[in-house]
């Protein structure tokens, strides 16, 4: 509900951007209001301001207001909750999409959403991103936040729009092969198979399946079989049969030896005479024990996921 201050806040009419940015701060600024624990109504009063003031136009203002919820969330420590998470996404979807405060905005917000737990971000708040910069049309960036969220459906329902928009059809297999690995590689399997069956069953260009006309596509299918059984040698005959196929990018062989170390117990990256995600496959056959893989792989460095 909100205060009586933020509904003076709603109903202004903005005659005087000075005055307004005033009325707004005022108590913000006095440090015994903050003190008293009412960061909570600050905040109130501050979204009510930027949204005014995006309302009519005042992305500067409206800026600087949101920059300051976000340092109120901080001074606080607030735990993170849904309400605030979808507020701070209301603010970045009426920002300016090339205007560097924006990007600024969504560097803190995903910051504070992580806790301090390390993480890249909240998966609620990455979901509500992703949805606001697919709006945009802005698939690479739509993409990155989908791959930290949880939301498998929603990004392959992106990815069939993204895909019959801006790609050629020799490259449907390609946009949902890219998000399947990258899921994996940050350990999400449920999300990477949801994301493989929605696009495959939802784009118009592939026929139904499996199996598929397109051998990628076959790869992957079989790849999210394996990966309950988590037998090595499984996984080898399938990254050699497939070579064609995972040469058309040369990142897919980056991502398969991280979900190797991740799920077939594959060691990290070393010099082989045989080269490639191949040999270190073969050099696992044939000598490192899975039991080395499992105790390395949480040491590995992770795959820059763009």
């Amino acid at each position: 509900m909100l205060t009586r201050r933020a509904q003076k806040v709603r109903h202004h009419c903005p005659g005087s951007r000075e005055a307004l940015l005033g009325f707004i701060l005022q108590p913000v600024g006095d440090h015994r209001y903050m003190s008293q624990s009412k960061h909570a109504e600050a905040r109130e009063l501050m979204c009510s301001g930027a949204l005014l003031f995006f309302s009519h136009g005042q992305q500067n203002s409206a800026a600087d207001l949101s920059m300051l919820v976000l340092e109120s969330l901080e001074k606080a420590e607030v735990e993170v909750a849904d309400e605030l998470l979808e507020n701070l996404a209301k603010l970045f979807s009426l920002m300016d999409p090339n205007s560097p405060e924006r990007v600024a905005f969504v560097s803190r917000a995903l910051k504070w959403s992580s806790g301090g737990s390390g993480r890249l971000g909240h998966p609620r708040l990455h979901q509500l991103l992703a949805l606001t910069l697919w709006r945009e049309q802005n698939y690479c960036e739509s993409r990155y936040h989908f791959l930290h969220s949880a939301d498998g459906e929603g990004c392959a329902n992106m990815l069939v729009e993204y895909s019959t928009s801006r790609g050629f059809r020799s490259e449907v297999d390609m946009f949902v092969a890219q998000a399947v690995l990258q899921f994996l590689c940050l350990k999400n399997k449920s999300s990477a198979s949801v994301v493989f069956t929605t696009y495959t069953q939802k784009h118009p260009s592939i026929e139904d399946g499996p199996p598929f006309v397109q051998p990628l596509l076959n790869f992957i299918w079989f790849l999210l079989l394996a990966l309950d059984g988590g037998k090595l040698t499984v996984f080898t005959v399938l990254c050699e049969q497939y070579q064609p196929s995972l040469r058309r990018d040369p990142m897919y062989n980056e991502y398969l030896d991280r979900i190797g170390q991740l799920f077939f117990g594959v060691p990290p990256k070393q010099t082989s005479s045989y080269g490639g995600l191949l040999g270190n496959l073969l050099s696992s056959l044939m000598g490192s024990s899975e039991q080395e893989g499992e105790d390395s792989q949480d040491d590995s460095s992770p795959i820059e996921l763009d």
